[in-house]
């Protein structure tokens, strides 16, 4: 392993070149782009549409502003970017504001530079010390951002207050040489905005009036809501003119890529003893209600609708269906469609709701996010329950796959469920419907053979069939019955009758 240079004349005959921070990230950017490596691991659905601007805004050694409705990966991707700077960089030895050692800027770096000349010392900071990260509030004063002078240290050392070595420095000089992101600008008041003017443009910074400046290398990155959403406050004018490149970010754009945010940022695989067990078509459904609710007329459009809300669900889903193993000593956990109630506190918390849903109750619109959820997963698998069997000559052809299930019911017969059933007791109670076992197998493709599958999938057939009005559901607590649709809520006329 090489050893560094730990003084300032080592630095110089090792031909170390330092470069502005932006252009050190733009250096290490094109070197990835390159050798086709991944850039920010770990943030799905933003390929084609925010990675390729953010890149542009990086080659151009902009300032950044990442706008999106919450819960859209804004601080993850700007807690990525100083991946893009160098492993290790040389400052002078004790600078509070990472000093370069060729051109120092603060006061103590000058002196100690002129002192030693190149016996200077130095020390090499880790990337991770060069990220600063501050999230806005209405209390933010310029002296937490930029800095003020510090009275007790005037004293100590007997300085004038006019003296650059009484200023106690805020944090985005002490991230001088690399990349500071501001979370929800818009809550920052506007006379702290005005403030950042000069970091922004002339980048340097003024303390208290005095003359005195200190220029800085920084990386001024900021994440804010639509200004049309929040109420806070706004991004005044002028500090928008003088960020250079605004991104917007986006929810998953597909299915999938948000089916595979919630699988690798939720908590499903449990210390308790047991096999966990999650078929497709239930994560498909927990996805689907955030989509539903992103469309929903109940729930307020401009707040959005966090990734977050699936991956609380997800987890309250799984929680209840490990708490019913423990419960019942079953070894196998499998989440039901029962346990989506269980987890409607994962969904009431995360959707902010217009007057109209307020009068109709967050639990209310949960519920109907959720029916309208397993609807819609029900329709990408099974057939139309609601359109009528073709004419056809060919018989088979033309029957109602779901004819057996429907016919059951008719004749008064009902299922009864209950949270905290065995598996046994579950997976009996459904294999009394006859043709249901048949109907999942066919369309959900299910091996019958795995009965702890086959058992949760019997039971989404039900709640489809309920969401398409073919057969009633009622709840009370944790109970749940699928019964016969009554009068002329039942649409589905039979074949003799045709």
């Amino acid at each position: 392993m090489t050893t560094r240079p730990v003084t300032l004349g080592m630095l110089k005959e090792s031909g170390y070149e330092i470069l502005p921070v932006k252009d050190e990230m733009r250096r290490n950017l094109v070197r990835k782009l390159r050798e086709r490596e991944q850039l920010f691991p770990g943030i799905i659905g933003f390929d084609e549409t925010v990675v390729p601007q953010l890149v542009n805004a990086i080659l151009a050694r902009h300032d950044i502003l990442l706008l999106g409705l919450r819960g859209q990966a804004k601080t993850r991707v700007a807690r990525m970017l100083p991946l893009l700077l160098d492993e290790f960089v040389p400052i002078v030895r004790g600078s509070e504001v990472n000093d370069n050692p060729f051109a120092p800027v603060s006061r103590y770096a000058r002196d100690l530079v002129r002192e030693a000349g190149d016996e200077t010392p130095i020390e090499w900071i880790h990337r991770s010390e060069r990220y600063g990260e501050k999230l806005a509030t209405p209390d933010v004063t310029i002296a937490d951002l930029i800095g003020d002078i510090d009275p007790i240290k005037a004293a100590n050392q007997r300085l004038t207050f006019s003296h650059e070595s009484a200023i106690h420095f805020g944090i985005v000089p002490r991230t001088n040489r690399g990349i500071f992101v501001l979370n929800e600008l818009p809550d920052l008041q506007p006379r702290i905005q005005v403030g950042l003017f000069n970091i922004m443009q002339e980048r340097d910074i003024q303390i208290r009036g005095f003359n005195v400046r200190i220029p800085l290398d920084v990386v001024m990155v900021f994440t804010a809501n639509p200004q049309d959403y929040t109420n806070r406050g706004a991004i005044i004018t002028p500090l928008k003119d003088r960020i250079d490149s605004q991104i917007l970010t986006h929810y998953p754009k597909t299915l999938e890529h948000g089916m595979e945010i919630t699988r690798s940022e939720s908590w499903t695989v449990r210390e308790t003893d047991g096999t966990l067990i999650m078929p497709e078509y239930i994560e498909q459904v927990v996805e689907m209600i955030a989509v539903q609710a992103r469309k929903s007329e109940f729930v307020d459009q401009q707040s959005g609708v966090s990734a977050r809300m699936t991956i609380t669900t997800m987890e309250a889903l799984v929680s209840n269906a490990e708490r019913r193993a423990i419960l019942t000593g079953d070894s196998v956990v499998v989440p039901r469609i029962i346990d989506l109630q269980h987890a409607l506190p994962g969904i009431t918390g995360k959707v902010e709701l217009v007057f109209e849903g307020e009068q109709e109750g967050p639990l209310k619109v949960a519920r109907a996010l959720v029916g309208k959820a397993v609807r819609e997963v029900f329709a990408m698998y099974f057939p139309n329950p609601l359109e009528r069997p073709r004419r056809d000559k060919d018989k088979a052809a033309a029957a109602d796959p779901y004819a057996p299930v429907l016919k059951w019911f008719t004749e008064g017969n009902l299922i009864e469920l209950e949270d905290r059933m065995p598996f046994d007791a579950f997976y009996r109670e459904l294999s009394r419907v006859p043709g249901l076992a048949e109907l999942t197998a066919r369309h959900l493709k299910v091996d019958a053979a795995n009965v702890h599958e086959m058992a949760t999938a019997m039971e989404f057939v039900l709640d489809g069939l309920h969401q398409n009005s073919k057969i009633a559901k009622e709840e009370v607590e944790s109970h749940v019955s699928y019964r016969d649709m009554i009068g002329s809520i039942f649409t589905g006329r039979s074949l003799d009758e045709e």
